[in-house]
């Protein structure tokens, strides 16, 4: 009876490493620790260098002819090929693909929107795809589009690249855009923005100080000025407007 799936082991049977007694080759190519070259041996010869060694015999090429094993610590060997599947990685090319459509009567401002969009995606190591379509009678004049799409490059030059002219295809423009190395790329300028706080200077300090003890020294001065008003009503004993000052008394 045929399985109507296929198994489910099937990725981790095609990157098994058969070690020692799992070889089922009678002959194999053996690769010293240290790299040198020792020549097709036996199976069992192979063996018994590994285990002179105190280390594993691991078969790295089963396709060859007689099958490449080389003599290493096995824990060693898988750790060396994790560490070179990270680096490939690091080095592979953007794989994600955005879109930008656009127009050949554009507005200046939408067109700035859309530069913004194009220019976040390659800054985040993404590719982007611009599409300009044409409409009815736009097709008759479609060197608009084409300024359309030259103005676009020149905007976004400091973060991608063209893999290929701009072509017309069919009823529009089509051209991918490919992030530039981050060593060569410039700064995300929303990034840039947001990142700067502005602080005070020390001119704008000094100048608040005296701003503050103003008032202060305002008020001290018209206190001491009552006072002054009082103290000499005190001494004179009289008020100032005395209505019966000119009444005389018999």
């Amino acid at each position: 009876m045929s399985r109507p799936f296929p198994s489910r082991n099937f990725s981790s049977s095609a990157s098994f490493v058969r070690v020692n007694g799992k070889i089922r080759a009678r002959e194999v190519r053996v690769i010293a620790i240290d790299g040198k070259q020792l020549g097709v041996l036996t199976l069992s010869d192979a063996l018994n260098l590994a285990r002179a060694s105190g280390v594993d015999l691991v078969e790295i090429a089963p396709s060859a002819t007689p099958p490449v094993c080389r003599i290493v610590d096995y824990g060693k060997y898988r750790y060396e090929q994790a560490k070179k599947e990270k680096e490939s990685k690091k080095h592979q090319h953007a794989s994600t693909v955005k879109e930008v459509q656009l127009s050949p009567r554009i507005d200046p401002h939408d067109l700035g929107v859309k530069t913004m969009h194009a220019v976040d995606f390659l800054c985040e190591d993404m590719k982007v795809k611009v599409t300009l379509k044409f409409r009815g009678r736009e097709m008759q004049h479609t060197e608009f589009g084409f300024q359309v799409i030259k103005k676009f490059l020149e905007n976004i030059a400091p973060y991608g690249h063209p893999d290929f002219a701009p072509k017309l295809i069919g009823k529009g423009i089509n051209v991918m855009i490919s992030p530039l190395p981050r060593n060569k790329r410039a700064k995300n300028p929303r990034q840039v923005e947001g990142g700067e706080e502005a602080e005070p200077s020390d001119e704008d300090a000094a100048s608040h100080e005296p701003k503050n003890h103003q008032p202060d020294t305002v008020h001290i001065e018209r206190k001491s000025k009552r006072d002054s008003e009082n103290s000499g009503e005190q001494k004179s004993g009289n008020f100032t407007n005395n209505p019966f000052e000119q009444i005389q008394t018999k």
